[in-house]
């Protein structure tokens, strides 16, 4: 039997969302049928099958009846979410704008569009349209006034200290060991996700023992994703095969546990301390100097907490922007204090005064 903590109920998503709590749950991930609305086989150059989407469940009579369901399930997932809580869903250019549209309508608030771009896309054989090598991932709050969860310092730590994008996601799709595949090897669910692409969106927007929910769970794998990375997951799916293969593979995982998901930068959860209060206590002084890295500019404090430098004045950021001839600066990291026969940046002010004065 599934774990409380892993759980996936056999069912039709709307139906099965209208007997759980609302509100109660911190993110959903939605990967919705594609609509693809294929007609006949593909087949490559030497004649052979393409392997893509036949299944019943993404065949709809016509665009109001997709419309309609994908309203349906929108308004469940609302309901369901938290206050705060936010929405993933992933679809191509047969769907995906009418779920934004559908979306807007419903009162979700629009957080970002990423583009997932395939290392690996499935060639265009007919070769009379681009080749499709990306899907689009909306990112949506519950409404406008939701104070939703962005791990903002967590993803750029993961990204060489650069800020994470939204354009070209380089993920492949899923191939190899990760491809779950029947006992004849073929592969059990056309459009199984990657699982690097879900571990990015559950660490962007939650944290350890939060709420995970997918409502069209597949073969499992935000469930899997989940699990390892310390959250709660329920999942929704109709068809049994991959109820059934979704359970087994959630309960062959384990999470990371400890200190493994522990973010490695959560400033943004610590108190604000402002330049200024760090004059006001005396830990840097009026009067002083503050230095780049490499003391190509050397900067005067002053009591308002502001800097000058060569006629300029400003804020740290402001004026560390100028010197520099750039649109912006941190200048935590940037500005340096002398200590002993070095510098060290005035953030390691800032983090001895927040431990020092229990802020």
């Amino acid at each position: 039997m599934a774990s409380l903590l892993s759980r996936i109920v056999e069912g039709e998503c709307v139906a099965e969302m209208r007997r759980m709590e609302a509100g109660s749950v911190d993110m959903i991930f939605a990967d919705p049928p594609y609509n693809l609305q294929l007609r006949g086989d593909l087949l490559r150059p030497d004649a052979s099958l393409v392997d893509g989407v036949k299944d019943d469940w993404d065949r709809f009579a016509s665009f109001a009846d997709y419309d309609d369901f994908t309203r349906a399930w929108l308004m469940g997932a609302r309901r369901l979410l938290k206050p705060d809580g936010t929405l993933w869903v992933i679809g191509a250019y047969h769907n995906i704008f009418r779920i934004g549209a559908a979306l807007q309508d419903l009162g979700f608030w629009i957080l970002n569009d990423v583009i997932w771009r395939k290392s690996n896309p499935m060639p265009n054989f007919r070769g009379r349209r681009f080749t499709n090598a990306h899907e689009t991932l909306i990112w949506a709050a519950r409404s406008k006034k939701s104070a939703y969860r962005f791990n903002y310092h967590a993803l750029k730590v993961g990204n060489d200290d650069l800020q994470m994008r939204s354009d070209g996601w380089l993920i492949p799709i899923c191939s190899g060991g990760e491809r779950l595949r029947d006992c004849g090897g073929v592969k059990l669910h056309a459009t199984q996700k990657p699982e690097a692409l879900l571990h990015r969106v559950i660490m962007s927007a939650t944290e350890r023992d939060d709420l995970v929910m997918d409502i069209f769970c597949g073969t499992g794998t935000t469930g899997a994703v989940a699990k390892r990375l310390g959250r709660r997951f329920i999942g929704i799916e109709r068809e049994r095969v991959y109820v059934e293969a979704a359970r087994a593979r959630i309960r062959s995982v384990g999470s990371y546990g400890g200190e493994a998901l522990e973010f490695m930068d959560r400033r943004r959860d610590e108190p604000r301390v402002p330049f200024g209060l760090l004059v006001e206590h005396r830990r840097i002084i009026p009067g002083s100097f503050l230095y780049d890295s490499l003391r190509r500019y050397r900067a005067r404090v002053r009591a308002d907490g502001s800097l000058s430098c060569g006629g300029e004045t400003g804020s740290i950021h402001v004026l560390g922007a100028r010197v520099q001839e750039r649109l912006a600066c941190n200048g935590w990291i940037f500005w340096h204090i002398e200590r002993g026969r070095g510098l060290v940046p005035i953030d390691v002010v800032r983090r001895e005064f927040r431990s020092e004065a229990g802020v």
